[in-house]
């Protein structure tokens, strides 16, 4: 019977000494929050200071505004999040991204009975920059995609697709699988793509290579050739951009708009 008291009350003792140590562990997870969350604000806070400071560079040099972002995105800033508040009012980068994304979509209308819809990064900067003329606030290509990934969050049809170290813009709400992607990379070679690449290239069967290129014949994005030597060429047009030597002036970009 004694045994057995000393045992219970050991295991008292046990239980008391977990449950302060659990009480003591909770106290320390709550001290380091509030340390965490005083570092945040002040992080912030600097941030804002910083940003006041440097807002002429942030506007007008791309490359100090894509530093800029990334510092934001360290600490889970987002200064595109809302067109009021502090950043819209202090830095215009609201007012600046709508504003190019709604050129980026004049740009895109006013190509797509070209490309049917895509077109790659590059092909878009330049033509940006033609419609925006020489005394504009200079864009940069980071600042594009972060435009147009604000459009895809709206629905509009907007995507991107990354094609051998760069990428496809993709302006039309055509419903592109990892198959899709696959041939458009394929293709970014020549611009072109044929069953035979896709099969040698990918190992696929006949009938999965032809399924997807009727289905990218049938939205549009590609063109089917069949003068070509050989066999059924299956070209990109956003891919090859001689077509897109002429200039798109901004009047030809309104009227192609709805």
């Amino acid at each position: 019977m004694h045994r057995r008291g000393v045992g219970a009350g050991a295991i008292a003792k046990k239980k008391l000494a977990e449950a302060k140590y659990k009480e003591r562990g909770t106290v320390l997870a709550e001290d380091q929050l509030a340390q965490m969350s005083k570092q945040l604000d002040m992080f912030k806070t600097n941030l804002e200071e910083f940003a006041s400071k440097h807002k002429q560079e942030i506007r007008k040099n791309p490359e100090f505004r894509v530093q800029f972002q990334d510092m934001c995105a360290t600490i889970g800033v987002d200064p595109l999040a809302s067109g009021k508040g502090f950043w819209s009012e202090m830095l215009g980068v609201g007012d600046f991204y709508y504003e190019l994304g709604v050129q980026i979509i004049e740009v895109c209308l006013a190509l797509k009975h070209r490309n049917g819809g895509l077109i790659t990064l590059e092909e878009l900067h330049q033509q940006v920059l033609k419609g925006r003329g020489k005394f504009a606030q200079d864009v940069s290509q980071d600042d594009l995609i972060r435009a147009i990934k604000k459009l895809k969050a709206l629905g509009t049809g907007f995507g991107i697709i990354p094609v051998s170290g760069t990428y496809l813009i993709q302006s039309v709400p055509a419903e592109l699988n990892m198959d899709h992607t696959v041939v458009l990379q394929l293709a970014e070679k020549n611009g072109y793509v044929t069953v035979s690449d896709i099969k040698a290239s990918l190992r696929w069967e006949t009938e999965r290579a032809r399924q997807v290129l009727e289905h990218l014949l049938k939205e549009g994005l590609a063109w089917l050739d069949l003068q070509a030597p050989g066999e059924a060429h299956y070209w990109l047009p956003g891919l090859f951009t001689d077509l897109y030597s002429q200039e798109i002036t901004a009047e030809e970009a309104r009227e192609a708009l709805p």
